[in-house]
């Protein structure tokens, strides 16, 4: 890890520009989930504690280079106060910042107003770099779900300023190393969802990487009908049969085991609580024509417990079904439930990432058990996907 963090930086009597991602969800003019703010709390709380006064960087939402205040990170203040538990002062301009008001220089952290309100952050200008680094002493990178953009505020800054990883940072860094580059083996993932086209480069990658990889949701049938499978009305993308079958013949060269559905939960309807039945699936299946395989069967469980079994590390993104209506929600339930028991046994590294990912996890009560959750949504899949990600880059790693 070629990356510096928080404990390699001298930071007493500097100002050190971070960048966070407090991009949070609102209702009724106040944060409905603070996660994303309560994240932060750690590299604030250290940088505070070595002397440092930070100041946070951030975008929310996307106004495209223009001042849109309902867009206003001012909107975030109480919550921000509330999980820091100390004084921010919020500062509207760039040019307010230079200048810097008393109340600021009180202040024990200042949050600028949103980045992307110039429209050099999104075009990496180096003049708008230059300007923002000018602000500081210390860049610290603690926002992972934004390192996969070159922006001024993710990447330009890094090359005007001694920079490091916060503690958020650090820690997705550490727990996708510990999974993916330097993982203890058998490593094996799951990646399920709707559309192999949507995760075409991240199969091409994994294969080449694991022991084990379990195809499940939707991806699944694109997979059995590229081996022959007829599957009614079921979720499939035609197009892409022969990816599937390419991907198919890279895993076997690669000494990858793919582990498909062999039976799964077929309905007439989508719907919760819909009438369905066990059909075997494979290479000849032949569903009706309204048939639709909605999760995967009691058999393709025990196969992914005893998969999960063999495993030392275990990378999870997407579920195994259509999990957000019952009961079609099995599979996934079942299975993180069992790589969380493995984890708690200390015989399983498991990581985790994507918006659909956490809420099955969640659903499965299974999320606090396993080792690293990211919340970095596509930082975590561009990573996944073997791609080089800017912020992270610019850090030296």
């Amino acid at each position: 890890m070629g990356w510096k963090s928080l404990d390699d930086m001298e930071l007493h009597d500097k100002r050190v520009l971070v960048r966070v991602d407090i991009n949070v969800p609102m209702e009724n003019d106040r944060v409905s989930d603070a996660t994303r703010i309560e994240r932060i709390v750690p590299t604030v709380r250290d940088i505070l504690a070595k002397g440092g006064k930070p100041m946070l960087l951030a975008h929310f939402g996307r106004p495209k280079g223009k001042v849109n205040l309902d867009m206003s990170l001012r909107q975030v203040l109480p919550a921000l106060r509330d999980a820091l538990a100390c004084s921010v002062a919020f500062v509207e301009t760039l040019a307010g910042a230079e200048a810097m008001t008393s109340e600021a220089a009180l202040a024990d952290v200042i949050l600028l107003e949103n980045i992307r309100f110039y429209p050099g952050e999104e075009a990496n200008d180096p003049a708008f770099a230059a300007r923002i680094a000018a602000l500081g002493d210390v860049f610290c990178n603690d926002a992972f779900s934004a390192a996969h953009r070159a922006h001024a505020s993710t990447e330009g800054i890094a090359h005007h300023l001694p920079s490091c990883a916060g503690r958020l940072m650090q820690a997705e860094l550490s727990a996708l190393e510990s999974a993916l580059a330097k993982p203890e083996r058998p490593v094996g993932a799951v990646v399920g969802g709707a559309k192999v086209s949507t995760k075409i480069a991240l199969l091409e990658n994994l294969v080449n990487r694991l022991d084990l990889l379990v195809i499940g949701g939707g991806m699944a049938n694109t997979f059995l009908a590229a081996q022959g499978a007829h599957l009614g009305a079921s979720l499939c993308e035609p197009d892409y049969l022969e990816t599937a079958r390419e991907i198919m013949a890279q895993a076997e060269k690669a000494g990858c085991r793919v582990l498909l559905p062999v039976d799964g939960l077929v309905a007439r309807e989508f719907k919760e609580g819909a009438a369905h039945e066990i059909a075997q699936l494979g290479a000849d299946t032949v569903l009706e024509d309204d048939q639709m395989v909605l999760d995967a069967g009691p058999d393709s469980i025990a196969l992914i417990h005893a998969a999960f079994d063999g495993l030392k590390t275990l990378i999870w993104n997407g579920p195994l079904g259509a999990f957000e209506i019952a009961p079609f929600d099995t599979a996934t339930v079942a299975a993180a439930q069992h790589a969380a028991a493995r984890t708690r046994e200390g015989a399983l590294i498991s990581v985790a990432g994507g918006g659909d990912t956490i809420a099955a996890l969640n659903q499965a009560g299974a999320a606090d058990d396993f080792t690293y959750i990211s919340t970095a949504g596509g930082a975590f899949l561009e990573w996944m996907e073997g791609k080089t990600l800017p912020g992270v880059a610019a850090l030296g790693g």
